[in-house]
């Protein structure tokens, strides 16, 4: 005999524990599947293994840096102090640990059956649950709704293949506890350039290569420039427009083969971190076998989470880009409020901030200067530097800037790129203004609190408006 549930969400990460609060919270009967073959609880790869656990470690280098850079101007002056990065994992771990847990309490408290196993689509809206070690027996869940959940893994290229000792990805990188030497991180996205930052505050030589012209290349070219003159003066060594060709893996440091415009180079390394992005869990969770839809790799859907099958939806990574976890959980609330019937707002993805949290911090959100021109609009742009910002001084970080891009008839706002300490905090402001329709002028005429960061975001509404007051 099968469970009958309202709504069977497959994936339990941010897109998929959250789609199950929110439709146990329109009074739905729901059951979330958790494949738990790997070491982890609820909450996902987001949770577990990605997001909260490098922050973790990233507020850790950056405490590590600041002691580094500035004990003494700041009037500490260490001594004897030692750097330990087991401990700094051991306090990530902890703090995976204690939000799993809390999403454990969260699905109790709101009556979700939590089922453990391999999750796989079968046609009519019902779903099979294998046991992922192999003892007990399969399980079948009948669903009036669906909700696929399943996240992404890392992914890599022939001859760089994973081996979790010499060539690591970001699962490897966050349980390591004992840094080499030296390192490469192959791919400068921003999972590649936390990384960098975490390695490189702990000691390691570290040597970043991008096949692309500049760090975090999918950002503005400004803020790829800024971050590399940032980790070049922290002495990491940055290689854009740089193909890596051949890693000699058995070699002890290992060589790795790279080719630029200057030809090919040897660069010895005892580590080599891939960095190369994710690819969405499409494969042995019977879309095919369901009709489910797949287009350029992804689930396909519409806006409003709906798959081509009636009753099917999908959120998160599996759904399409950007693969972001707020984008994800978003989605996750939209499926399930579109399930109870309240005919929710579509998702916005014009409007999804994207956040590297290196140190200087990254934020952006919406059009580029170029993109911007190149949709139509005339544009006006206001840069405002951090260079003599009040609060990142005291900060002791004032690299970077603010730079808001508008729509030069209208005032409206086109975008925001950001980078600098703290600026994470500071896209959400131009995330709601869009929201609201609001303009840079309306930026500009709000009293920002003094001293802080987000009078960044004031002052560079200034500029954009010709009337820059601290510059």
């Amino acid at each position: 005999m099968a469970d009958s549930y309202d709504v069977v969400v497959i994936g339990a990460g941010p897109g998929g524990y959250v789609a199950a609060i929110r439709a146990a919270q329109l009074d739905l009967k729901v059951a979330c599947v958790e494949d738990n073959s790997y070491e982890g609880g609820l909450g996902g790869t987001c949770l577990n293994w990605g997001c909260i656990p490098a922050k973790a470690l990233l507020e850790s280098a950056g405490l590590a840096q600041t002691l580094k850079s500035h004990g003494e101007e700041f009037g500490v002056r260490p001594v004897d102090v030692d750097y330990d990065m087991g401990a700094a994992v051991d306090r990530s771990r902890a703090i995976s640990e204690k939000l799993s847990k809390g999403v454990a309490y969260l699905f109790k408290k709101n009556g979700i059956h939590t089922v453990f196993g391999r999750g796989r689509l079968t046609p009519e809206r019902r779903v099979v649950v294998e046991p992922v070690n192999g003892e007990g027996e399969a399980r079948t869940l009948e669903a009036a709704s669906v909700i696929i959940a399943t996240g992404a893994v890392m992914k890599t290229f022939p001859g760089f293949e994973l081996d979790g000792k010499r060539v690591i990805g970001s699962r490897e990188a966050l349980a390591l506890r004992d840094p080499p030497e030296r390192m490469v991180v192959v791919g400068a996205g921003f999972v590649g350039v936390e990384f960098a930052d975490v390695f490189s505050a702990f000691g390691v030589d570290v040597t970043i290569v991008e096949a692309l012209d500049t760090l975090v290349p999918l950002e503005d070219p400004e803020i790829g420039k800024a971050l590399a003159r940032s980790f070049k003066k922290r002495g990491m060594t940055v290689r854009t427009g740089t193909m890596v060709k051949e890693l000699s893996r058995d070699a002890s440091p290992m060589g790795l083969t790279v080719e630029s415009s200057k030809g090919e180079e040897r660069i010895y390394t005892d580590l080599v971190l891939m960095a190369v992005g994710r690819e969405p869990v499409i494969g042995g969770i019977g879309l095919e076998e369901a009709g489910v839809e797949v287009a350029d790799g992804f689930i396909r859907i519409d806006e409003r989470c709906r798959t081509n099958v009636e009753g099917v939806y999908a959120v998160g990574d599996v759904a399409g880009q950007p693969m972001l976890a707020h984008k994800g959980s978003h989605e996750g609330i939209l499926a399930a409020e579109q399930i109870a019937g309240l005919n929710p707002h579509p998702m916005r993805y014009d409007n999804i901030p994207s956040v590297g949290y290196c140190h200087p911090e990254i934020a952006t959100i919406g059009l580029g200067e170029a993109a911007a021109v190149e949709a139509g609009f005339e544009v006006s742009v206001g840069k405002y530097p951090l260079g003599a910002h009040g609060r990142a001084l005291t900060a002791g970080d004032n690299e970077g800037f603010v730079k808001i891009v508008a729509d030069a008839k209208y005032g409206e706002i086109l975008g925001a790129h950001m980078i600098g300490h703290n600026v994470s905090e500071l896209i959400g402001e131009v995330g709601v203004a869009r929201m609201l329709e609001s303009t840079v002028e309306e930026l500009a005429a709000h009293p920002h609190a003094h001293p802080s960061m987000s009078e960044a975001v004031m002052e560079a509404a200034f500029v954009t408006l010709g009337r820059a007051i601290h510059l």
